[in-house]
């Protein structure tokens, strides 16, 4: 079987291919949504092995979602726009269906992914993927923003959202700190303080139970809690001397 999930911010698209979808006796569906970004999420935690993809959507469009899928599962676009059929192939879609489509039409494009199946690959899980970069919501437009982790100096808590601070700028994003801790690397991230997380690569120095880093200007208070946590990541960069805990 095959577990598939159609994205078009119109309804009644989104009602003609999931009677395709029960017709056909390989497919099943995943679920259906007209948010590209809630796409994404499903994508993310469910099990999904093709993507039924409109191109026109509001905040993302199909060509800008299939990207940001990462090879996690394959893509068939379904348009009523002839001209984005090349770029399209060439961000390597299974196939690229016109509006209206045709059960027919449906189907054979529909094989290529069952065939695409086998033989069966092991499974991309998020545990596998080199992931140096995470989407983040960045404003109330619903504006998604990339974030590298190599740029993030520190996070701070600010109830139901985290301020992101890099070398250059603030990202508020509604999000909480336990959410972000468990997308951000441990190696290279640590939970300092109920309100804080901190990029170990970017710390300057410690001045008592406060944490510098290397802009000189800004800083994150050591909770308690961490102290021991904080103290024992760093052991093994200290040379000589006892450790500051």
């Amino acid at each position: 079987m095959i577990s598939c999930l159609i994205v078009d911010d119109e309804q009644a698209a989104i009602d003609i291919l999931r009677q395709y979808v029960e017709k056909t006796p390989f497919l099943t569906l995943a679920g259906t949504t007209t948010n590209p970004i809630e796409a994404l999420r499903i994508v993310a935690t469910q099990p999904v092995d093709l993507v039924f993809l409109d191109i026109h959507m509001p905040q993302l469009s199909g060509l800008e979602v299939l990207p940001l899928l990462r090879g996690k599962c394959q893509v068939i676009f379904t348009t009523a726009y002839s001209e984005f059929a090349v770029p399209a192939f060439e961000l390597e879609a299974l196939d690229y269906l016109l509006k209206p489509i045709a059960f027919e039409r449906f189907l054979k494009a529909s094989q290529k992914a069952l065939k695409a199946q086998a033989p069966v690959a092991l499974p991309i899980t998020p545990a596998t993927l080199p992931d140096d970069y995470i989407f983040v919501k960045g404003d109330n437009k619903g504006h998604m923003r990339k974030v590298a982790f190599n740029d993030i100096v520190y996070v701070e808590g600010l109830k139901n959202y985290v301020s992101i601070y890099t070398e250059q700028e603030r990202i508020v994003t509604l999000l909480n700190m336990k959410d972000l801790q468990e997308r951000l690397p441990a190696a290279q991230f640590m939970r300092v303080h109920k309100s804080y997380i901190v990029s170990l690569d970017k710390i300057k120095a410690l001045d008592g139970n406060l944490i510098l880093f290397r802009d000189g200007k800004a800083t994150a208070p050591l909770g308690d809690t961490y102290r021991r946590g904080f103290f024992e990541a760093l052991q093994r960069h200290v040379v000589g001397g006892k450790s500051a805990e």
